[in-house]
């Protein structure tokens, strides 16, 4: 980024706002365990950034989960969701002073469902102008294309853009955008540290996420 300005923020979702990421992992597995199949080595890792299409084929090709994977664990994911939704600290906050100061997006491998009821519950939805699935564009995460459609609707060029994120494939994947990258390691998901290479700042909290923080990126 040169000196101009940043211009927007984009957070992902799980494992930044929201601390689903275990609850995904407990639901996948559990589905797996329903159909007497063994859990991979890596698959927890491999399917995080996954687009709904991806991460369903994984499952059923790679893992041996049966029937409809997606809408197995969407629905076992929804109601997860609807008795309770937990929040990783600082979300709210971050997002309603970052939100204050400049366009706030959300570029999330969930579902457009789950995106939607996320952001609802955690009465931000008004704050985010523009929300983005991985089902929505061409390919998930670790590819770009979640991160540029998001900076492509806010009219902003990724160059300006500050993306904040807690896995590997989605710091490779803000990274692959051209953008500056805020990292947020998850502490049961810890990133790789070739990824956490690409980040630009690395925090423990989003509490540590400040106005001034963000706009010192553009320097």
């Amino acid at each position: 980024m040169s000196a101009r300005s940043v211009a927007a923020v984009v957070f992902d979702m799980d494992g930044v706002l929201t601390d689903t990421e275990t609850i995904w992992d407990q639901v996948r597995r559990g589905l797996a365990e329903a159909d007497g199949v063994p859990w991979p080595e890596g698959a927890t890792e491999a399917m995080m950034g996954m687009s709904t299409p991806e991460w369903a084929d994984y499952l059923a090709t790679s893992v041996g989960v049966r029937g409809d994977t997606a809408e197995r664990t969407l629905e076992a994911m929804a109601a997860h969701y609807r008795a309770h939704l937990p929040t990783m600290p600082g979300a709210v906050e971050a997002v309603q002073r970052l939100a204050a100061r400049w366009p706030v997006a959300v570029a999330s491998s969930s579902a457009r469902r789950l995106i939607d009821t996320s952001l609802q519950t955690l009465g931000i939805a008004d704050l985010i102008q523009v929300s983005v699935s991985t089902e929505e564009v061409a390919a998930g995460k670790p590819a770009p294309d979640g991160f540029l459609r998001a900076c492509e609707l806010l009219g902003v060029e990724p160059s300006r853009a500050v993306a904040i994120e807690d896995s590997s494939n989605g710091l490779r994947s803000a990274s692959a955008a051209g953008m500056r990258v805020i990292a947020v390691p998850h502490e049961a998901f810890p990133p790789a540290p070739d990824a956490l290479a690409l980040a630009d700042l690395v925090v423990a909290d989003l509490d540590e996420v400040t106005v001034e923080l963000v706009a010192g990126l553009a320097g």
